[in-house]
């Protein structure tokens, strides 16, 4: 039953993705039009029902096909450096950011059309995950359109990879699906919000593949290698490493901070944490919470306390709201000088030092080394790195968290492809549908290489 607190909760601008929320608008007209909920009483016009039904198929794939057409256009608009005005996308959707491929909206509606048979439904309305399902498989379509475009994949690890607080345990079904990535040259790259200092406390996070990896008979050691784990948002770096007691080796900073992230100020970094600790203090003494202050060296957050309660969602949204505002008023926020994510972790409220969009591009960067190495070129700071840096397009970040405040995932969206799940269970079917479409691309090319014509 949908409460009056659910409905105006979801109505928060925080808790709401205005690009998808426009297309439901979108849709809802045709479902009005053409949903007849009384054919689902009588049931004596079976032919009309069919008809009413191809109709709503019909009229949802010509919208998702204009916005699929709009969607080009602010495409070309922003790759477009002499053009100063904004797309028609974007003004109709001014929170609208970058996108690094086209969408082929029109084919994944017909996709998850015939998975979750939304044209054939008379009471419920195309809905909110309807269409971030059509969106996600919409982008493995774009990233999967030629062999090997796809270069890098990245997960977030809590209700991405295993449910919240567990562990990726040798059981997850997701694991065989993540080691076929590697079989197929794809890097990955586990960018998390647990911030640890050492290898230990990651691998017993994610001890399931880790030892998948190192007993894997078919991995060859280029592929195994091609496991990274970021951690803390982009503050820690550990690479699978089979000599390794843990599996993971930490990789000292000076290799792998980005040129913009070196010249991060240390003072400013501690300036930030002090203020966000002063207010996470606050917020616990305003809405007495049951949590206690954890500060790290590049983080700082509440957990709560005892461990086994649970801090109100309200709480915890509020908290996120405060301190994240709180940030970008201080002298410090507004200097622009170190980039920060405040996020609501289900459990607690964490303030980290950068964000994935940094620790993405950190997987971007290492992995676009490995892949010159790979291929014999050896690569030097400047413009030769820059040749090998995976790109955006080549990129697919998966995670649960893409709402505009409060949400760690969300700034993965400046720097590559995303995809955004609900649980591990739509993690396993979101890397089942990218397998299948990298297998009928490859299909495809070896049977125009053999001169067999296309189906």
């Amino acid at each position: 039953m949908t409460t009056r607190y659910r409905v105006e909760y979801a109505l928060k601008s925080h808790r709401r993705d205005q690009f998808i929320e426009w297309i439901k608008g979108l849709l809802a007209v045709p479902f009005v039009l053409y949903s007849s909920p009384h054919g689902a009483f009588d049931g004596k016009d079976i032919s009309r029902l069919a008809q009413t039904r191809e109709e709503a198929h019909r009229r949802y794939s010509e919208i998702l096909h204009d916005v699929e057409v709009m969607i080009d256009d602010h495409l070309a608009n922003q790759n477009d450096p002499n053009n100063p005005f904004p797309s028609k996308l974007k003004l109709l959707v001014p929170t609208i950011g970058p996108f690094f491929t086209r969408l082929p909206l029109e084919a994944a509606f017909k996709y998850q059309d015939s998975r979750r048979y939304i044209s054939s439904r008379r009471f419920v309305s195309p809905s909110f995950n309807d269409v971030r399902l059509i969106l996600n498989s919409a982008q493995i379509m774009a990233v999967t359109t030629t062999p090997g475009s796809l270069q890098l994949a990245t997960f977030d690890g809590d209700v991405t990879l295993y449910d919240d607080g567990q562990s990726l345990e040798p059981s997850s079904p997701v694991i065989p699906r993540l080691l076929d990535l590697l079989r197929r040259d794809i890097k990955i790259g586990i960018v998390t919000a647990a911030g640890y200092t050492t290898a230990d406390k990651y691998h017993a996070r994610l001890h399931g593949l880790l030892s998948a990896i190192d007993s894997s008979p078919d991995l060859t050691p280029t592929q195994k290698q091609s496991l990274i784990v970021m951690g803390g948002e982009a503050n820690y770096l550990f690479r699978f490493s089979p000599s390794s007691p843990h599996l993971l080796s930490p990789v000292p900073r000076s290799e792998w901070l980005t040129p913009e992230m070196a010249a991060w100020d240390e003072s400013a970094i501690t300036a930030l944490l002090d203020t966000a600790e002063q207010t996470l203090q606050e917020c616990i003494r305003s809405l007495n919470l049951p949590a206690v202050l954890l500060r790290k060296d590049r983080a700082v957050g509440i957990i709560p306390d005892p461990p086994t309660v649970r801090i109100p969602r309200e709480s915890l949204e509020e908290t996120v709201l405060v301190v994240q505002k709180a940030l970008e008023l201080s002298p410090v926020g507004r200097a622009k000088k170190v980039p920060f994510c405040a996020f609501n972790g289900g459990r607690d409220v964490f303030v980290d030092i950068g964000d994935k969009s940094w620790g993405v591009t950190v997987c971007q960067r290492w992995f676009g080394r490995q892949i010159a190495q790979e291929q014999g070129v050896q690569v030097t700071e400047g413009e030769g790195e820059e040749k090998w840096i995976i790109k955006g397009q080549n990129t697919l970040h998966v995670g649960d968290q893409f709402l505009s405040a409060g949400a760690n995932d969300f700034r993965a969206r400046s720097v590559g492809t995303t995809a955004w799940i609900a649980s591990p269970e739509e993690t396993v079917e979101l890397l089942d549908e990218l397998a299948g479409l990298m297998d009928k691309e490859k299909r495809m090319v070896l049977r125009v290489r053999n001169g067999v014509g296309m189906e």
